[in-house]
């Protein structure tokens, strides 16, 4: 059954999680440098286990939103975080796609979470990676995922998994630990339009954010001002349509954004250009390289 923790407590578990991956991947150094003498069976299943160690490293934590219903979520502290260290780290949250909904915690970690745990990342960006869950038939926005068009298509209202999303990061925030003015959003898919809607209902909280495969309204692009964003999309998506990422481009350059948005195509890929994105050491240097402006 997962634990519910405090952010205080949550760090301890952190700081504890941290010494115990150190000793996870000691274990299976000196198993895999005696694999030559182990049947085959035993060296693959201790490769499987290294394999899978990153995940580990994602702390199971739980919100409470303010009706008393719980979300799960999952965690993960920069690497080398301790108890009562004065730093205050940027924040990635990071919203999946439709598929990965559900209850269990755990499948939100499919995509994208193993690139933020890679040690040369953290080493080079230390940072809190925040994965929110949504339940089965629930969605980040209230938008229809199939029209070549958003317009007038995306409510401006939270549903109940942005809301919680919304309570989670003003947690960590208040903990004192998340420094306010390095938190960035990033999702896929339904995901995408996820980062797309709350960069413009919740512009103020955001240092950049970074849609993958998604769409927005593009009526809201004056809404979006002075934020940094880079977009990506496939261009041959049969999920969603290229159009829903260029009309929100083509709407920003109408409104005169600035800074002028970054956008990518991948020329003959599909719905998944998420992979390769997240994969892209230009795309860690962009994004942790943002701080929110002065008001």
């Amino acid at each position: 059954m997962p634990m519910t923790l405090s952010p205080r407590r949550g760090m301890r578990l952190a700081h504890v999680s941290f010494l115990s991956l150190v000793v996870v991947i000691a274990g299976w150094i000196t198993t895999e440098s005696s694999a030559q003498d182990q049947p085959k069976g035993v060296a693959v299943k201790s490769e499987a286990k290294a394999a899978d160690v990153w995940k580990s490293s994602y702390t199971e934590q739980t919100f409470t939103d303010g009706s008393g219903v719980k979300h799960a979520y999952r965690l993960r502290f920069p690497d080398g975080f301790k108890e009562g260290d004065k730093t205050r780290y940027p924040l990635v949250v990071f919203l999946h796609g439709a598929g990965e909904r559900g209850s269990d915690n755990e499948i939100q970690l499919v995509h994208g979470a193993i690139e933020f745990a890679k040690a040369d990342r953290q080493a080079k960006y230390p940072c809190f990676v925040l994965f929110p869950q949504v339940p089965l038939n629930e969605k980040w926005a209230d938008a229809d995922w199939g029209k070549p068009t958003g317009t007038g298509d995306v409510s401006d209202k939270d549903t109940p998994s942005m809301a919680a999303v919304l309570g989670m990061i003003d947690q960590w925030v208040k903990s004192g630990s998340v420094d306010p003015d390095r938190i960035y959003l990033t999702g896929l898919s339904m995901g995408g339009y996820g980062t797309w809607y709350a960069g413009a209902i919740h512009r103020e909280r955001w240092a950049a954010i970074a849609p993958i495969c998604g769409g927005g309204d593009p009526t809201w692009a004056k809404r979006y001002a002075g934020l940094p964003i880079w977009n990506f999309h496939g261009t041959a998506d049969k999920a969603v349509p290229i159009s829903r990422s260029r009309e929100m481009i083509e709407a920003l350059a109408a409104a005169g954004q600035k800074p002028e948005p970054k956008n990518t195509e991948y020329e003959g890929v599909g719905h998944d250009s998420w992979t390769q994105t997240y994969r892209r050491d230009d795309f860690f240097e962009w994004l942790f390289a943002q701080r929110k402006a002065a008001p």
